[in-house]
């Protein structure tokens, strides 16, 4: 059996293969880069075009109460909770990733006084370092780094905060979350987590293993769109003690009330700041339903299928690539990175061919497994791409080797 014919049998057997009539998928496309923007769920437009014209063009201002703009924030962050593991009251959707890492980092200082360093992992993603360097400019905090075999020796008693993303956005490989969260805790630190390659793409137990504080954007497997707005966990134990720093008017207690000084809204509602993008939220929300209608579970046992299935097409097409990612799914995102000093040029020929991954600087492809869309067929089609690109020598066109400016 060949192994197209192989993959053509798994689709068919494929508990989720209904879900991929539910998004649009340009025809000729193998897209492999749901873990950089998902794809667009067909139900998104009519969303947005009942609230553009209806809400919008015909409630107007009134909206904000008619058709419950002012909660959107909490109803989306109360979907994406079960998703990551969580309770409907400790997550909100809000601001962009690099503003709720900063309003936590910042919030995590102030709980923790006398201590003002944040822990971290060198090539860990540069928007969460940039974030620390920001405070530390300040004279707030100290970065320290550690690989990540060294990260609970480095938990001094100055470490106020560990902050990983647990799905690396490069190689793809996760962190013990529950292990690591017990070691911050036991050197008396918090710990914050980026789950950015983690929300809704492998299962996550925020609240199992005692984590303090999460992040995560909207646009990548939640297929919210380019932009989307992102997320804010808390611990419910911390909602008193939470400080952000951003003390805008939608995070007060009483924001129509319109008072001269602050006062911070109960609960989550204080990571709020500006007011609520309602665009955006409404697109997040149709892909979170999406999403959470599929189940976290299904998607990750799929996601791990479809990549062992592609190392096999690989095999079976002789294609020897230097697989930096964990060779176990179980210790891997929803992802597979390898290692070549060509991958720019080789993804530019795979995006010549309608195989649509990406790279990361500064010998990266990575390619992304988004199983609410793709299909085993599409595992077999991409390796066959890849072995072609390889023994055509395409990749050394010049075309394909100019570095654009925007990847």
């Amino acid at each position: 059996m060949s192994l197209l014919d192989e993959a053509r049998e798994l689709d068919a057997a494929d508990p989720l293969a209904e879900y991929r009539a539910r998004f649009e998928l340009p025809e000729g496309i193998i897209y492999l880069d749901g873990n950089s923007l998902g794809c667009l769920p067909k139900s998104t437009p009519a969303r947005l075009e009942r609230v553009v014209r209806d809400e919008w063009g015909g409630d107007l201002i009134r909206s904000w109460n008619s058709n419950d703009w002012i909660s959107l924030p909490q109803r989306v962050g109360a979907k994406i909770a079960p998703l990551i593991g969580a309770e409907p009251d400790e997550v909100i959707a809000c601001d962009s990733t690099s503003v709720n890492l900063f309003k936590l980092i910042a919030a995590a200082l102030q709980m923790r006084p006398g201590r003002k360093t944040i822990l971290s992992e060198p090539g860990n993603f540069p928007t969460d370092l940039y974030m620390i360097e920001g405070l530390e400019r300040q004279g707030l905090a100290e970065r320290r780094l550690a690989e990540r075999e060294q990260l609970a020796e480095a938990l001094g008693e100055d470490v106020a905060l560990l902050m990983l993303t647990h799905v690396h956005y490069k190689t793809g490989a996760t962190h013990d979350m529950a292990a690591l969260t017990r070691a911050a805790h036991g050197a008396g630190a918090l710990v914050l987590w980026d789950l950015s390659h983690s929300g809704g793409a492998l299962p996550v137990y925020l609240n199992d293993c005692e984590a303090d504080f999460a992040v995560g954007c909207g646009y990548k497997y939640l297929n919210g769109g380019p932009g989307a707005p992102a997320w804010a966990f808390v611990a419910k134990r911390h909602h008193d003690a939470v400080r952000q720093p951003l003390t805008g008017w939608m995070g007060h207690a009483a924001p129509f009330a319109f008072a001269d000084d602050y006062e911070a809204a109960a609960g989550i509602d204080r990571l709020l700041c500006g007011t609520p993008p309602i665009l955006g939220l409404a697109a997040l929300e149709v892909g979170v339903e999406l999403l959470a209608e599929i189940g976290v579970d299904r998607l990750y046992a799929k996601s791990q299928a479809l990549s062992e299935f592609f190392l096999k097409c690989l095999a079976g097409c002789g294609i020897d690539l230097d697989l930096v990612s964990p060779p176990r799914s179980d210790e891997r995102g929803s992802q597979l990175s390898f290692r070549h000093p060509e991958a720019y040029a080789i993804c530019q020929a795979l995006i010549a061919r309608g195989v649509i991954g990406d790279f990361r600087d500064p010998d990266i492809l990575r390619l992304g497994f988004a199983p609410a869309y793709l299909r085993f067929a599409d595992m077999a089609e991409a390796a066959r791409h890849l072995a072609e690109v390889f023994e055509s020598g395409e990749w050394q066109r010049e075309e394909f080797r100019e570095r654009a400016a925007v990847t």
